[in-house]
């Protein structure tokens, strides 16, 4: 575990000068979320993992969190790791960020990996979200993540697996109540300034989902895609949200395929 000099916690993993690969988690949760694909990516790759602002072990933000100021986070991370480009990887929030980095540092992003990330919601999604943030912000993080958990994992997954359950519910429950809901309505309302981009992300990219992830379904998925050139897609049958913690052996076949097509040889 390292920190930058603003305070961002992270862990740093695999050989020194192979592609770099930086993983970002979404919104409650923290760098640990990558405890599932970590390994296998650092056998071949310069894996990244860390702490958004007001997230684990890292500062709280130092202005009001937004798209922006989790770009410029990203970039800090590497530079303290002298890594001038690498593979981009998010989950969630964390995607959206990955792409809000694209537009910033075109030249950094080497390649994108989006995971369950939203795109234009319905009206109707959009009210239920910011009726979670209002909820979080009268309650905090407690007040909603048993109903997280439900869209996050399938029924079957958190019956057979209590102490992911309580490991997950953990995470989100160690959020500070000042904090969070400020940064859950960043996951609510960043949607517009990653829309249809110009000029529009030119990076290699792969954007997956579940087919029962329904906050983050498969037709976010097919339109984010469609804003990239070229951009891959990938729908994992019977996952929900968290399918790199329920099925990571799927997703990490997935993720090593992409990186080999299109990180073999990239200098950090």
């Amino acid at each position: 575990m390292a920190h930058t000099a603003d305070g961002t916690c992270f862990d740093r993993s695999g050989p020194k000068g192979a592609p770099a690969v930086v993983l970002i988690h979404g919104l409650g949760l923290c760098r640990q979320v990558w405890q599932w694909q970590q390994p296998a990516l650092a056998e071949r790759y310069d894996v990244i993992t860390y702490d958004l602002a007001g997230h684990g072990d890292s500062a709280p933000p130092a202005t009001e969190p937004s798209l922006a100021l989790f770009s410029d986070q990203l970039a800090g991370v590497m530079d303290a790791c002298d890594i001038k480009r690498a593979a981009i990887g998010g989950f969630s929030l964390g995607g959206m960020i990955a792409r809000r980095f694209a537009q910033d540092h075109p030249d950094r992003a080497a390649a994108l990996v989006i995971l369950h990330s939203p795109h234009q919601r319905t009206k109707e999604a959009q009210a239920a979200i910011l009726a979670r943030v209002e909820q979080a912000r009268l309650h905090g993080p407690a007040a909603t993540v048993e109903a997280a958990l439900e869209r996050w994992f399938t029924e079957g997954f958190r019956r057979d697996n209590p102490d992911m359950m309580d490991l997950v519910r953990r995470w989100v429950q160690a959020n500070d109540i000042a904090i969070y809901h400020r940064n859950y309505r960043v996951l609510a309302d960043g949607i517009d300034e990653i829309t249809a981009p110009q000029p529009p992300i030119s990076a290699p990219t792969l954007v997956v989902t579940g087919d029962e992830d329904h906050g983050n379904g498969p037709e976010m998925t097919q339109a984010i895609a469609a804003e990239i050139a070229g951009a891959e897609t990938h729908i994992l049958r019977g996952l929900r949200h968290m399918a790199l913690a329920e099925d990571p052996a799927q997703m990490n076949r997935l993720l090593l395929g992409f990186l080999e097509r299109h990180m073999n040889g990239a200098a950090a």
